[in-house]
């Protein structure tokens, strides 16, 4: 994660409070520039779980959010660049996760399913507060915004399925 994804958010969203699960979302600014940071802390996870993951199931699944992700975080800062020109996007971010690093195996597969759980969370909620506050400016970011609410939605079913499965917890 780059510094870029840890520097200042301050006033206009809260994101010191988000690992207590307190991120209010107050308009659609606050939505891209605090979903960057927190994508940016999902694809570091799953790059650290493709180097240390024996599950090809997981292996997988790490390249997904890697590709999903990557390319919704590239959209995010078009839109910030084209909507906001100039304006600060930088956000203080809270991070969510431990440092998966010295993890391998096992080990691994548990604490990033035990961790992305509640990370997948986050963005749901904050997908379903900016969609049910209808903060959208721009109608691009209304379907965009499902769309992380309802695939990460889909990927908690499967991590707790996985979880069950692999380490009854």
């Amino acid at each position: 994660m780059g510094p870029s994804s840890m520097a200042g958010m301050g006033s206009n969203g809260g994101m010191g409070t988000m690992a207590g699960m307190g991120m209010s979302v107050g308009s659609e600014f606050d939505y891209l520039t605090g979903m960057i940071p927190h994508h940016d802390e999902a694809i570091a996870a799953a790059k650290a779980l493709q180097r240390g993951t024996h599950r090809q199931e997981m292996r997988a699944f790490a390249g997904s959010i890697i590709e999903t992700q990557t390319a919704e975080v590239e959209q995010m800062k078009a839109w910030l660049a084209a909507w906001h020109p100039g304006r600060d996007t930088s956000v203080t971010y809270q991070p969510m996760m431990r440092d998966l690093t010295g993890l391998s195996g096992d080990a691994l597969d548990q604490a990033f399913l035990a961790d992305m759980i509640p990370h997948h969370m986050m963005a749901v909620m904050m997908s379903q507060q900016f969609l049910m506050a209808n903060l959208a400016d721009h109608g691009e970011v209304v379907p965009f915004a499902r769309n992380i609410r309802d695939v990460q939605h889909t990927e908690i079913q499967m991590m707790a399925a996985w979880l069950r499965a692999w380490f009854g917890s």
